[in-house]
C-alpha cells in the first residue's frame, strides 16, 4: 500500500512538472509570436517565460492553497447568511452606505425607483 501512494505522489509530481514545462513553452511562444509585431517588444528566453508566469501568479492569482483558487465562494456563502439574518432596516441601511462609498454610478436601477416621482424622467 506505501508503495502505491509513493508510486502515485511521483507519478503527480512528474505530471504537474511536465505541465509546468509545455504551459512555460506555449506563454513563451505566444509572447514571442504576437507582441514583438503588435507593440515593439523584444522576443523573451524560456526563462523568462517562466519568470512571467511566476510573477503573474504573485500579483494576480496569489498563494491561497488548494485547487480552487481562494476564498471566493467562503466570503460568498458568510455574506449571504450575514445578509438573510438582517432587519429590513439593517439592510437598507447597509445599501446606503455601499452606495456612499461606491458612488452613483454603480448603483443599479431598480424598477421602482427607476423614474423619478416628480419629473416623470430617470
Amino acid at each position: 500500500m506505501k508503495k502505491f501512494w509513493i508510486r502515485k505522489g511521483l507519478m503527480m509530481a512528474t505530471f504537474f512538472i511536465a505541465a509546468m514545462l509545455l504551459f512555460t513553452l506555449v506563454v513563451m511562444a505566444l509572447w514571442n509570436a504576437i507582441l514583438p509585431a503588435v507593440i515593439g517588444v523584444k522576443t523573451i528566453t524560456y526563462i523568462q517565460a517562466l519568470g512571467i508566469l511566476v510573477l503573474t501568479k504573485i500579483l494576480f492569482g496569489g498563494f491561497h492553497g488548494g485547487w480552487r483558487g481562494g476564498r471566493g465562494h467562503e466570503w460568498k456563502q458568510n455574506m449571504k447568511e450575514k445578509w438573510d439574518t438582517m432587519t429590513p432596516e439593517q439592510r437598507e441601511k447597509f445599501k446606503s452606505e455601499w452606495k456612499n462609498r461606491c458612488g452613483g454610478r454603480w448603483r443599479m436601477k431598480m424598477p421602482d425607483d427607476s423614474l423619478d416621482k416628480t419629473t416623470g424622467q430617470q
